[in-house]
Parts: C-alpha cells; structure tokens; sequence
C-alpha cells in the first residue's frame, strides 16, 4: 500500500463541519479503494489571541482517525488580514517536525496539497525537506483569486516549477493555471465527485410541502421555487438572484449556506420588499440537500470565479437545471438547455435565464444525465492513477 501526506487548510472540524467536506470526500474515497493509506494534515490558523470564531477553531484542533483517512490538526500562528502572504511559510514550519516524525515512523510514498494558496507553497518546501514527489491541486479561487495577487502568485508558480504533478478541477482551471505560467503537461484533470446514493430526483408528489414542513417556512405550491448553493460572499452572486426576485413577484429563493454577506443579503431583500419571499436556510444537513435541489425549478448561482462548483454537480444530479455564469467549468457541464443557462452577470441576466427554465422545464431524468460519469469512486480512481504515475517517474 502506498502512503500519501495530504495537506489542506481546506476540511472539516469541529468547529466548522461542513467547511471543505470535498476534500474530505475525495481522500475519504482514495483511503477506502485500500491502495493508498491516507495521512491528512490539516493546519489551523490561529491568531497569538484566540478570541471570536478563533477560539473555537482552537478548540477543533483535535487529531483523531476520521472516515478512515489519518487526520492531524497543527496550528500555525495566524495574523489575521496582515499576515496573508507569510501563511505557506507559517504553515510550513508548524508541520514539518509533525511530517517528519510520522515519515521516520512509516516512509510517505509522496506530498500533496488540496489547494493552491496558501498549501501549494508550503507542502513544496515540505517535500522538498523529505524528498518525495509532490502534488498539488487547484480549485478555483485559489487560481483566479490569489492568481491575481503578485505575491502569491510567485509562491504559486515557484510551487508548480518544483512539483512533479499538478492537478485542476475542470478544463478551463487547467486553462488559467496554464495562462498563469504553469506547465500544461503537469496538469491532469480530476473532477469532483458526487454521492450518487444522496444526489438523485426526488419527483414525489407533496415535495414542496414536506420540505416546507422540515424547515418550517411557508413554501407555495404553485409559482417558481429557486435555490441557491453557497457561501453568502459576495462573489457568489446571491444578490442577483434577489433582485431578480423584485421581477418575478411569485417565485420563492431558498438560500443555502453562510457567510459575511448575509447581513447585507438580508437589507437588500427587505429594501426590495422580497423579504417573505427570501428564505435564509443556513448551513443544511447533507441529507436535506437533496430534497431542497430536487424541489426547486432551478439552482441559481451567478458566480463571478469558480472552478467547477460541486453545487452544480449535485444540482444537476438531482434533477435540477441550473442558472449560472460562464466562468470556470460551467461550459463542461451545462452543454445544453437541458442542463440549464449560462447568463452575464446582472438581475436582467438572471431574470430572463430563471424564466427560460420554468417556461419550458425539461424532465429530471435528461437534467441528471449530464453528470452520469460523476462519482467519488471516479474521483479517487483518477487521483489514483495521477499518483501512480508520478511515484513512478521518481
């Protein structure tokens, strides 16, 4: 069995359990195929003070074996804001005495990080230290976001220059990594994954009702129901999809997920007098996921980044068509009106791409079929193999 060192600040703990449950799913899939042992390295930033949502987050770093994958929970000295570009040498310096005495008990096979920025840069310098090959995987913002500032996209490319492998989530990632002044011929691409037992139509009658009954909000039974998936930044674009609300008095947009956005989220459809039409769920269950998508005409995400959100995948998976923007992947999953409409970013935009849908729906069963070749056997088979192959090349 080959043994892999993964690094990501991005996973799940104690004090936020959904936060990268992703990554968590795709080295969760990896450990379970039984050819790779997992080891997951998860540093915490915190600040010299903990105070705030810090202290919890103190209080999460806790090792421990989780879904059979080896997770460890260092922290590393955070400097809230200021502190930004010196994280990958911070994170590095706190991992590396945990690294290297877990290597000196039982070798690594080879060094993996889950997210460009600030991972990539320091599990570089780590498997340097411990001499193995190393990957490193982008998702999204940590290209089109941390990309775009001088310092981290030094680090980032110095990063791909020394890695064996690179991975991306999507074609057009591998796209803009490359436009960054990354190697093409090091990156392979893995799409995410998606729990097919979960994520599947739910067409019984009464959907709307029972769902409304589990929250324990008014949904209508007639009129456009929409569904947005994500974190409340604004990046995201739920404001759009508010305003697009102020057009289309009878439909209802259930809002998933949390964020610093919310307050402002929240005025805005109270100054557009869509409040009672707005519905903050909040961070959900897993399990009700896939009603809320399944009972929903449309999955509404107007991004301005991504790299191919695992929001559209499950969206899709259930059934339900989506209105997004033309950035990242969205081209390789939404290759007809059957999967959905990509729109510019504006409340006009969103408008007529939410009415295109509900005027002429398609049928579940067409909308799922475009993400058939997802899952998270898929997922880990392919890492699998991109790890193979850079083992053997070294």
């Amino acid at each position: 069995m080959r043994r892999l060192l993964s690094i990501s600040t991005l996973y799940p703990n104690a004090s936020a359990p959904r936060f990268g449950t992703f990554v968590a799913r795709s080295l969760e899939a990896l450990a379970e195929r039984g050819d790779w042992h997992v080891t997951l390295v998860n540093p915490l930033g915190i600040p010299p003070i903990a105070f705030g949502k810090y202290r919890a987050l103190a209080e999460a770093a806790v090792d421990g074996r989780e879904n059979g994958v080896e997770v460890y929970r260092p922290r590393f000295t955070l400097l809230p804001k200021i502190g930004v570009r010196n994280n990958p040498a911070a994170i590095a310096k706190a991992v590396l005495p945990l690294v290297e005495r877990l290597h000196a008990e039982q070798p690594f096979d080879m060094v993996d990080a889950q997210f460009f920025f600030p991972d990539g840069p320091a599990a570089a310098w780590i498997a340097h230290k411990l001499g193995l090959p190393l990957s490193i995987k982008a998702r999204g913002s940590d290209i089109t976001y941390w990309g775009g500032k001088g310092f981290a996209r030094d680090q980032m490319i110095d990063a791909a220059e020394r890695a064996s492998g690179l991975v991306a989530v999507s074609e057009a990632l591998a796209t803009d990594m490359t436009a960054l002044g990354m190697p093409r011929g090091k990156i392979a691409i893995n799409y995410t994954g998606l729990d097919r037992d979960r994520f599947r139509p739910l067409d019984h009658t009464g959907l709307r009702d029972t769902l409304g009954r589990s929250l324990g909000i008014a949904l209508p039974s007639g009129g456009p129901l929409l569904s947005s998936v994500g974190a409340l930044v604004q990046r995201k674009g739920q404001d759009l999809v508010i305003g697009a609300l102020g057009n289309m008095p009878d439909a209802h947009l259930m809002l998933v997920g949390q964020g610093e956005d919310e307050k402002h989220l929240r005025n805005l459809a109270r100054d557009l007098r869509v409040a009672d039409r707005v519905h903050f769920l909040g961070s959900v269950d897993h399990d009700l996921l896939p009603v809320i998508l399944s009972a929903s005409d449309a999955m509404v995400l107007p991004s301005a980044r991504e790299g191919l959100a695992n929001a559209w995948v499950e969206a899709l998976a259930c059934g339900t068509p989506v209105v997004t923007t033309d950035v990242g992947g969205a081209r390789e999953l939404v290759t007809s009106e059957t999967a959905g409409v990509l729109v510019e970013r504006s409340v006009d935009s969103v408008t007529e791409g939410i009415r295109r849908i509900v005027a002429d729906p398609p049928a579940s069963s067409d909308v799922a079929a475009h993400v058939d070749a997802f899952s998270w056997e898929r997922n880990a088979a392919d890492l699998a193999a991109h790890y193979e192959r850079l083992v053997g090349g070294n």
